[in-house]
Formats: structure tokens, C-alpha cells, sequence
């Protein structure tokens, strides 16, 4: 196999489901997360790694390196390209290869504009992620064009029939339940979806103009269940196949929605939504669910 540069010829057409890829053990996990995504939706799978060769200073020409670094960098990026060839061996569908000059995030931000879904591990080798939670996996989903599955470190195999999205009455919440009906609706999956009242001093931060008693939080948690209720026939009306059941938790909405990603197939989130930070590219309770999901969490851009 040879890995190729994208021509802007190539990117005229549908990448598919992307996948970044290093290497590391999390993007083995990745690639098999996008191989079955693309599978099970029968599109095209694209995995591409990036490379870059820093700007260095020699004294003299003694010290300068025997054989050119870009190209060296290239040829190392073929080779974890071939292994990823072998791992999709067996991948019953279309499959390309690309390795791209340039720094990972940015790599990822610019394919993803003719991709269908993105799919990153949490952290890599540092070429493609690299820091507690990467800085792939932290910038691709606040810049990408499409949507962004991250596969974090302490992934297992969830055995849930549900896709949970979270909503909060914004633009950002709804766009992505209308996302993750797509992705349950592929699976055969149901889809949960999650309003989460913030309790105490939490709901109080996002909602000033109340005042805290139990009174306001009843009236509060109605309003939340009559707008869910509205979001159920919306959606079900799109997708008539489609189990669909809406809950309305209280607690902080990012540890609520963290341990909702244990058991969730998926975990469907906006960038933003109604948090006190509203200009932020990814919104607060995002970022934080980013850091702490234990399955995967799908980011959907606005």
C-alpha cells in the first residue's frame, strides 16, 4: 500500500467516515470504530495520518542530517499507514489512505469539510494527540466541519441498545438530537434524549432571573418535560422507525451526561448550547464531558 498526498481533486469527493491515525493504541481503537461505522452505514472509510518535520538550525554542515527529515517523516508515516492497511484487511468496503504534511488538528479540521464523521482516540503519540485529553481530540471537535467521535482511553464495549443526546433548548442541543437520530436510526438503536435541570447553585448560574425553591424547580422541570415532549414528535415524525424516549435528570449536566457515556452506545453532545459562556467554540459542559466520558462522545458542530 501507498499512502498519497490529497490533491484538491481528491477532496471534490466524499471522504466518507475519516479516521486520524498514528499508531498508538487509541487509534487502533479509533480505526475500528470507523471501520464499523462505515460498515454499518456502507460508506467510504478514509484514514489519514499527519507528519510534520519541526524547523531546525544547524551550526554547520557536519551536523546537518545524511538523509532529508521531510522525507524520512513521510516514509515513517507510510509505514503506520500499512499497518493500519493490514488491521482493515478484512473491511468489506472502499478504503483510502492519506498522508498529509501538516500539523494533526489542523489536518483533520480542513478533510473533515468533505468528510461524514470524524473519529479521533482521546490521546496518541503526539503526533496525533498527545496531552491528557490530545490536542486533537480537544480542537478538532471546537473546528471541525462535520461531526467528531472521540474514543477515550478507558473504553469498553458498551452493551446498551440506546444513542443519548443531550439537549438544552439551543439551536446547538437540537441540531445534534436530529444528528444522533441519524446515527441511531443506522444502528437499529434507540435514542435517548437528555435534558439535564441543573441542581442548586448550578441551575441558578445558568438561569439568574429565578429564584431557588422547590416551587420554581418543579415549574422548571414541567417546562423542561412539555419541551421534551415536543422534541419526541419532531423528531419521531423524521424517523417513524425510531424508538425514542426523552428523561430529565438533575445534577451538574456534564457529570450527569459523563456517566450517561458509560453505558450509551453513544454520547451526542453540541458544541455549545445555553451555558453562561455562550460565545466559547466548545461550550464548557462539552469540554468537560471530553475529559471525563468513559464511552464514546460524539461532538456535532454548529
Amino acid at each position: 500500500m501507498t499512502a498519497e498526498k490529497l490533491s484538491p481533486e481528491q477532496t471534490s469527493t466524499k471522504l466518507g467516515i475519516l479516521v486520524g491515525y498514528d499508531g498508538s493504541e487509541l487509534a487502533v481503537r479509533a480505526l475500528e470504530y470507523g471501520a464499523a461505522e462505515a460498515a454499518r452505514r456502507r460508506i467510504a472509510l478514509t484514514v489519514v495520518s499527519a507528519y510534520t518535520v519541526p524547523t531546525m538550525i544547524y551550526p554547520n554542515i557536519a551536523s546537518m542530517p545524511e538523509h532529508n527529515e521531510l522525507e524520512a517523516a513521510h516514509r515513517g508515516v507510510e509505514k503506520t499507514l500499512t499497518e493500519a492497511a493490514e488491521q482493515l484487511s478484512a473491511h468489506p468496503g472502499p478504503v483510502s489512505y492519506r498522508a498529509q504534511e501538516g500539523d494533526a488538528a489542523g489536518v483533520l479540521r480542513d478533510l473533515s469539510a468533505h468528510a461524514r464523521t470524524v473519529v479521533v482516540g482521546s490521546r496518541g503519540r503526539g503526533g496525533f494527540m498527545g496531552r491528557i485529553l490530545g490536542s486533537v481530540s480537544t480542537a478538532l471537535p471546537a473546528h471541525s466541519h462535520c461531526p467528531t467521535i472521540v474514543i477515550p482511553g478507558h473504553h469498553s464495549d458498551s452493551n446498551s441498545v440506546a444513542v443519548v443526546v443531550a439537549v438544552d433548548g439551543s439551536e446547538f442541543g437540537r441540531m445534534a438530537m436530529f444528528s444522533a437520530a441519524e446515527v441511531a436510526a443506522s444502528r437499529g438503536a434507540a435514542l435517548e434524549i437528555v435534558s439535564v435541570l441543573p441542581s442548586g447553585d448550578e441551575w441558578l448560574y445558568w438561569y439568574p432571573e429565578l429564584e431557588l425553591s422547590s416551587e420554581v424547580t418543579g415549574r422548571r422541570r414541567l417546562e423542561l418535560e412539555t419541551a421534551l415532549e415536543t422534541e419526541v414528535a419532531t423528531v419521531t415524525q423524521q424517523f417513524t422507525d425510531l424508538r425514542v424516549s426523552a428523561t430529565v435528570p438533575t445534577g451538574d449536566p456534564a457529570e450527569v451526561l459523563g456517566e450517561a457515556s458509560r453505558t450509551a452506545q453513544l454520547t451526542v453532545l453540541g458544541t455549545r448550547g445555553r451555558g453562561a459562556i455562550r460565545s466559547a467554540i466548545l461550550g464548557s459542559t462539552s469540554r468537560r464531558v471530553l475529559h471525563h466520558a468513559e464511552g464514546p462522545v460524539m461532538v456535532v458542530p454548529s
